[in-house]
């Protein structure tokens, strides 16, 4: 049996060579999960790391109960290493952070609560943490999204996300579809999210893996690619049945 089943909330942590930073993600979840509002397990997804993340990986989980891993025999992407862990994780909330250690995972607590109403929770990064060029890049990324697709949402790159689980499986998943949750969301039928302000900061070890090329042109594309997707995509409810009278 999957043994995330056992726990009613599964932490996803999809990395790429990231090994500077695997003994800070060890302690700062560990630490979480002690005090974590519902019981909790972490689901590392390495994404075809070269620098010796995995074997890491490996160690950690070997002594942390509640940590378990996936590992990609080469590099698919953040999009493909979301997929793999809503895929395998089997809670009844599913939620992500990065391996970059610029949010805390304390701040799932702050999403949690919302999923009683809502099928997602996402959180807003008030403070950012990040150069003036970093962040500009994605405040215009993200004003462009919101015009194509409508979606209403302030920060969809805030990398601290918890979702119902069917909410999560149901997404339709393409390389870049990370950055549209909240769009991908609004295609279920009577589907909502709330948004939350959450705590960011500056990266202390490692780099980032996002260049302007595949953070903002990359997005530009893709929002098309949603247009497209939103004209085309099937969503019903199931009003009547028989299938459990008989």
């Amino acid at each position: 049996m999957n043994k995330t089943a056992d726990y009613g909330f599964t932490v996803i942590v999809p990395l790429y060579n990231e090994v500077d930073n695997i003994p800070g993600l060890e302690k700062s979840l560990a630490s979480y999960l002690e005090k974590s509002v519902c019981s909790t397990c972490v689901l590392f997804v390495d994404d075809g790391s070269s620098d010796g993340s995995l074997p890491a990986l490996q160690e950690i989980c070997s002594r942390n109960e509640a940590f378990f891993y996936i590992s990609f025999g080469k590099n698919r992407g953040l999009s493909a290493a979301l997929k793999a862990g809503f895929d395998y994780a089997c809670s009844r909330y599913i939620g992500y952070i990065d391996a970059d250690l610029q949010t805390d995972p304390e701040d799932f607590d702050r999403l949690l609560p919302y999923l009683r109403d809502y099928d997602m929770a996402v959180g807003v990064r008030v403070k950012r943490n990040d150069s003036f060029f970093k962040r500009f890049q994605s405040k215009f990324a993200n004003s462009f999204r919101r015009m194509m697709t409508g979606d209403g949402a302030t920060d969809t790159g805030c990398p601290l996300k918890v979702f119902r689980e069917q909410a999560a499986k149901a997404f339709p998943m393409f390389s870049g579809m990370h950055r549209f949750f909240p769009a991908l969301l609004l295609l279920q039928d009577g589907a909502r999210y709330k948004e939350v302000p959450v705590r960011h900061k500056p990266r202390t070890a490692g780099v980032s893996k996002f260049s302007i090329w595949n953070r903002m042109m990359s997005s530009f594309a893709d929002c098309f690619a949603y247009r497209w997707m939103k004209s085309r995509y099937i969503s019903y409810n199931v009003t009547a049945t028989d299938l459990e009278d008989k």
